[in-house]
């Protein structure tokens, strides 16, 4: 199945952790629901979608398979939540909250802003994609897993709409380039398979994948001209922090 030590995945929490002692009931079932999720996604990952059982995961989680039953119902519910999981991490913050966000937000030039971008979701692509390429693999044979993936892609293409709204306000797009056009270019540089393709098949660092994403979405989305026309002393603050990029029209 997948070589996970291609992404990011060692970091994610150990599924048989200990647990602090006098936890609340309440407590106690969000650990449970934890190392539930932890366990399926580890084993989805590891072993695809259709080599994982349920009594696998509650076996990796330390719980007895009817609770795994009783928690999820279904191995379709379970990975969607492992996909949530994998986006959003066990303490979900709102996009707004995240601290990439805020300094997209706030930075005034588009070129400093897409890197913020590019290295937040970058962290995302890292835990996310190999669990995406599991998915998309079950989808051509299992319906639930077929739906899971359609809506976490509705979701993904709703959020980086949401981004070039924000980024819109500090450089226009690029002539005769409509919203939904840009959002589809969005997809295909800040994707999961165009990550997958670099990183895991053609051997790129996860920093080169950065470098060479935010260029590409900089130069090939906004409009340099409406770029160039910032007041200077937005340009000049911004050079200050910009690092070398590789142009989007190199292949590294």
């Amino acid at each position: 199945m997948l070589d996970t030590n291609e992404y990011d995945t060692a970091h994610m929490s150990a599924v048989k952790s200990a647990e602090p002692t006098r936890l609340s009931r309440r407590q106690r079932a969000e650990a449970t629901h934890w190392r539930i999720v932890r366990a399926a996604y580890t084993l989805f990952c590891q072993r695809g979608y259709a080599g994982t059982t349920m009594p696998q995961i509650a076996d990796a989680a330390g719980v007895a398979v009817q609770t795994v039953y009783f928690a999820f119902h279904t191995k379709g519910a379970l990975l969607s939540r492992a996909y949530d999981f994998a986006v959003l991490g066990e303490k979900p913050l709102d996009p707004h909250e995240q601290p990439w966000h805020r300094v997209m937000n706030a930075e005034p030039d588009v070129t400093q802003a897409v890197r913020a971008f590019v290295t937040g979701v970058g962290e995302i692509m890292r835990r996310a994609t190999p669990l995406y390429i599991v998915a998309r693999v079950a989808a051509d044979g299992d319906p639930d897993a077929a739906e899971i993936t359609a809506i976490h892609e509705r979701r993904q293409a709703d959020g980086y709409r949401e981004a070039l709204d924000l980024l819109g306000t500090k450089a226009e797009l690029r002539h005769g380039l409509t919203l939904e056009r840009a959002t589809d270019l969005l997809l295909l540089f800040v994707g999961m398979d165009a990550y997958h393709a670099l990183v895991a098949g053609r051997g790129w660092s996860h920093d080169e994948w950065i470098d060479w994403t935010a260029s590409a979405v900089s130069e090939q989305i906004f409009d340099r001209t409406s770029i160039d026309r910032l007041p200077a002393d937005s340009r000049s603050g911004a050079s200050t922090r910009q690092k070398t990029l590789p142009s989007s029209s190199s292949t590294q």
